[in-house]
């Protein structure tokens, strides 16, 4: 059977044959596991986007959390300094309601001891006086002249003349 322009359908039919068996022998040897190999690669890669979405949430979610907790700390560190403060001045009111009370202590002792000192010098004084009249009045006896009563008696008023013109 010869055809014109040499078309063989026989040739035809077999190289038709020849490229099915090449089509689909290329598709099960190359096509299939290019294929299967890409969808894997492919899930491979959403399985790392997907993780790396998930780590991503979790950092988020840590950074939510320490944002917080570091608030959370500065309120405390803010709390424990107004409480230290407090107790601070609470300790210098102490301290000084104490130093207070040390004072008045001490500045009542030295009054005490200020007013028994003005005591005992008057005492001396007046023991030193009342010696000194003694004396005097020995001495005038002794040197006495006529009654040592009426020139005691003359003495004391020349000192108080005395004391009257000044």
């Amino acid at each position: 059977m010869n055809i014109p322009l040499n078309i063989d359908w026989r040739q035809i039919l077999l190289h038709l044959f020849n490229f099915a068996i090449l089509a689909g022998g290329l598709y099960i040897l190359l096509y299939r596991p290019v294929k299967n190999f890409m969808k894997q690669r492919e899930d491979y890669y959403q399985g790392l986007r997907d993780d790396a979405e998930q780590v991503k949430e979790q950092a988020e979610q840590l950074k939510t959390q320490y944002e917080t907790q570091l608030s959370q700390a500065d309120e405390a560190i803010d709390r424990k300094k107004a409480e230290a403060e407090q107790e601070l001045e609470q300790l210098r009111e102490r301290e000084l309601a104490d130093a207070q009370r040390r004072a008045g202590v001490i500045l009542e002792k030295a009054r005490e001891n200020a007013e028994r000192e003005h005591q005992e010098m008057l005492s001396k004084a007046t023991r030193e006086l009342t010696q000194l009249a003694v004396t005097t009045a020995e001495k005038m006896v002794l040197n006495a002249k006529g009654d040592p009563y009426e020139q005691f008696l003359d003495l004391a008023e020349k000192e108080d003349a005395h004391e009257q013109s000044e």
